[in-house]
């Protein structure tokens, strides 16, 4: 690998799909022109969950639209640029398209990294820490292999159609409190990071899911990150070897 190619990647909650095609479609092309833009630099990238609002696959069959992004991702993975996916509360029914088709990596649960002698701590966020009981039951359901059997029973047109209804309502309910900072102190990510923190060291955390650019020092030496989201602020994380930061494509 050449040796410019040292910057790790990282970005979530694009949301394809929503909250009509023609507005999806431009934010699918400026995410691949992104891609392209990062790719002389890149070493890995890492997707942090719900890049999809929603995504669902049959043995046979998978949703269509996205593929100007499948296509690069592919590309990009045949010449040797690792890209790594973690399934969000949006689309965590991935299951081996993106590995088979795209040669994606998929991480279905919170990974623990080093890079260049730093320590990560990385997940979408969905589910962490303490709280949110009634969230994490209706993750038990979603995830049960028989309720996934039992979906997949129903036709595609009608059990797609009907996902992605109630998955633009979810977000669309749920807005004006995903694009609010709650407070350090409210905050369950980050209550989750300094938890992890009193047993086992981690210099980054990042994570998604809030919709929230955020950078917080955690103590000395440890820094909680959020992504943001790619639908207004078009914001991303990226590990230049020394140093984590985050930027905003424009």
């Amino acid at each position: 690998m050449p040796e410019e190619k040292r910057h790790i990647y990282f970005l979530s909650d694009a949301h394809l799909g929503v909250p009509d095609h023609s507005s999806s479609l431009l934010r699918e092309r400026k995410l691949v022109q992104w891609l392209h833009q990062i790719k002389p630099t890149a070493k890995a990238i890492y997707f942090l969950g719900d890049i999809f609002d929603f995504w669902f696959e049959y043995k046979h069959v998978v949703p269509k639209g996205h593929v100007r992004l499948f296509g690069t991702i592919a590309q990009f993975t045949d010449e040797g640029i690792p890209i790594h996916f973690f399934p969000g509360n949006h689309d965590l029914w991935v299951k081996d398209y993106f590995t088979t088709e795209m040669g994606m990596q998929i991480h279905p649960d919170p990974l623990r990294a080093q890079f260049c002698g730093h320590t990560f701590y990385i997940a979408h966020g969905d589910g962490l820490g303490q709280g949110d009981r009634s969230y994490k039951l209706l993750k038990k359901v979603f995830t049960c292999p028989l309720c996934q059997w039992l979906f997949a029973r129903l036709h595609p047109n009608f059990a797609v159609g009907l996902a992605r209804y109630l998955s633009r309502r979810s977000r669309m309910a749920n807005r004006d409190e995903e694009a609010t900072f709650l407070g350090e102190d409210k905050e369950f990510l980050i209550a989750y990071a300094k938890e992890i923190l009193q047993t086992e060291h981690f210099d980054y955390f990042v994570f998604g899911h809030r919709h929230l650019p955020l950078e917080i020092p955690l103590n000395e030496h440890s820094t909680y990150y959020n992504l943001g989201e790619w639908f207004n602020r078009f914001t991303y994380g990226v590990f230049d070897g020394e140093k984590f930061e985050l930027r905003t494509f424009e």
